[in-house]
């Protein structure tokens, strides 16, 4: 038999229905002296009857079956390498692909120069939406080879074993394997292989295609999406802790601070966003498990993090759980501290009293966020629905209270509007706020949904409304909170001709927004929608295009 220039390893367990899609991506590589490994980590499902119809189909796909099933990606993958023919591996996922010349790709810059592994983009597709975005672009925008991970430590971030194409050579020489009996085996591999590699070249081209399930059920969300689980900190939080020994070990203890920042920019971010949602329980036992590993960190690590993070991290280094809630909601955007305190020098802290540790005002201290000066389109105020009330139809009446901590709204009441756009028109819903105290005010608003002005074909999707402020001829929108929790709101409603099912419900991830969602229904779901997609194409609306120019 030809020796196979790359043996790439399809892991899979129970994924009768998306392996072949895995494999074709392999069997569709124009680098076509391949060796294609079929990993079973023992299914119960129809994967074996697939994976042997794949291997009778192609002479190059050979099938693996592990005695037992090892709940993890380590053991396959390990089996897989101890089978592999060819001087070079890579791994892929039986829910992703691989793009056609990524073999090619990865294959040619290991021959242009000797590195121990070499890697490329990776392509995300949201399965939801169909949205395309490449994972960490600024670390691939280039095509470069570099002696060593100090020469990149943001590459840190970059964690995926499946972008890379390995030498055998380096993996034997190191004896490196993909930890067993641990989840997020692929940060410990990663950052072994970083370690230790002499050089390692990185190009621009997409080399893999990731698929990502936000909104999986939980019982079948991968395990970065199992959050929800205390056993899945401490498996990440154990991760963190074995590669910090990897690096004292190997002599690279520098770069501890750069790991740290990753850490807490990457890892304990994923986390931070679902906190408002989780109960005193689970975020008592999310800081017994982060705490401790939180307090070895480097200072230098948190220094570099935006300051609204540093927030949420003192406070649940300080054990305040009603505050890690509140301050959770919003992060990523210009939401506002509900409360600020200064002290007798004028500093602003978070919260309703001046920190009384040293770590406690540094961490808490907003100077930074420019609260009484930045530009008034940019101002951070803090929108939430207190009250929200059905009423006839599909109306709403909000009860909406504005946070203005750096005092920047003039006293006295304020013009606001409420901002909707379902379709190309927007719709605008103005009402009051009231003052209640210095820098709160509250208003209320009558929202009806059927004014929406939706296209002829309706609107399918999600839209969050925002609340819009005025000053001095400067205008400022910002995104409103609804309660974390409150009974869907369904109604039928005709807009423009257009019938639909409109849903008000609360956003239920990240900050909370209020969330509306329109689904066409009767003939508009049936009859317009279809022709209108049909007539909507490129090649129709140029020939319309072609046909008003000539009439002119």
């Amino acid at each position: 038999m030809t020796t196979p220039d790359v043996t790439v390893t399809v892991i899979v367990y129970n994924d009768a229905a998306r392996l072949p899609r895995a494999v074709a991506s392999l069997r569709a590589q124009t680098h076509e002296n391949i060796e294609i490994v079929i990993s079973d980590d023992h299914s119960t499902d129809a994967t074996p009857e697939v994976a042997r119809r794949l291997a009778a189909e192609d002479g190059r796909v050979r099938y693996l079956r592990l005695p037992e099933n090892s709940g993890g990606c380590s053991a396959p993958r390990n089996r897989a390498i101890d089978i592999a023919r060819a001087p070079y591996l890579m791994f892929l996922d039986s829910d992703d692909e691989l793009p056609p010349r990524a073999v090619e790709s990865l294959l040619a810059a290991h021959r242009e120069r000797e590195v121990d592994f070499t890697m490329g983009a990776v392509r995300r597709v949201r399965v939801d939406n169909g949205r395309r975005t490449t994972w960490m672009p600024h670390l691939v925008r280039e095509r470069r080879t570099l002696e060593g991970i100090a020469a990149d430590p943001r590459l840190l971030f970059e964690h995926l074993s499946t972008s890379k194409m390995y030498a055998r050579a380096f993996l034997d020489r190191h004896h490196l394997r993909f930890p067993e009996g641990i989840h997020y085996e692929d940060q410990l591999f990663s950052a072994q292989a970083y370690g230790l590699a002499r050089a390692f070249t990185i190009i621009p081209d997409p080399v893999y295609t990731w698929y990502i399930e936000p909104y999986a059920d939980q019982s079948s969300a991968s395990i970065s999406n199992q959050r929800h689980k205390i056993s899945n900190v401490a498996d990440r939080v154990h991760v963190q802790r074995l590669i910090d020994a990897f690096l004292v070990e190997s002599g690279q203890a520098g770069l501890r601070e750069d790991k740290d920042f990753k850490f807490l920019k990457h890892d304990f971010r994923m986390y931070a966003g679902d906190l408002p949602y989780r109960d005193d329980a689970w975020l008592a036992e999310f800081a017994d498990i982060m705490n401790p590993y939180l307090d070895t960190l480097a200072e230098g690590a948190y220094a570099r993090l935006p300051r609204p993070e540093r927030v949420v991290l003192e406070l649940l280094r300080e054990g305040d759980l009603d505050g890690v809630r509140l301050a959770a909601r919003g992060l990523g955007h210009p939401v506002a501290p509900l409360r600020v305190t200064a002290d007798a020098g004028g500093t602003p802290y978070w919260g309703e009293s001046v920190p009384t540790t040293g770590r406690g005002r540094r961490e808490l201290d907003l100077s930074d966020l420019d609260l009484e000066t930045r530009p008034f389109s940019t101002a951070l105020f803090r929108h939430e629905i207190t009250d929200l009330r059905p009423g006839p139809g599909a109306a709403l009446t909000l009860t909406v209270r504005t946070y203005d901590p750096g005092l920047r709204l003039p006293v006295g009441p304020q013009r606001a509007g409420l901002l909707l756009s379902p379709g190309r028109r927007r719709l605008t819903v103005p009402f009051r706020l009231d003052p209640v105290r210095p820098g709160v005010f509250e208003g209320r608003v009558q929202l009806d949904l059927a004014r929406a002005r939706l296209p002829l074909q309706g609107f399918e999707g999600v839209r969050h409304p925002q609340i819009r402020l005025q000053q001095q001829g400067l205008a400022h929108s910002g995104l409103l909170l609804a309660p974390l929790a409150f009974p869907a709101l369904t109604a039928r409603v005709e807009a423009g001709g257009a019938a639909h099912r409109v849903t008000v419900e609360p956003e239920g991830r990240n900050p909370g927004r209020l969330q509306i969602r329109w689904q066409p229904v009767g003939v508009t779901a049936r009859v317009l929608r279809p022709v209108v997609r049909r007539i909507d194409r490129p090649r129709v609306r140029n020939a319309f295009r072609l046909v008003a120019s000539a009439l002119k």
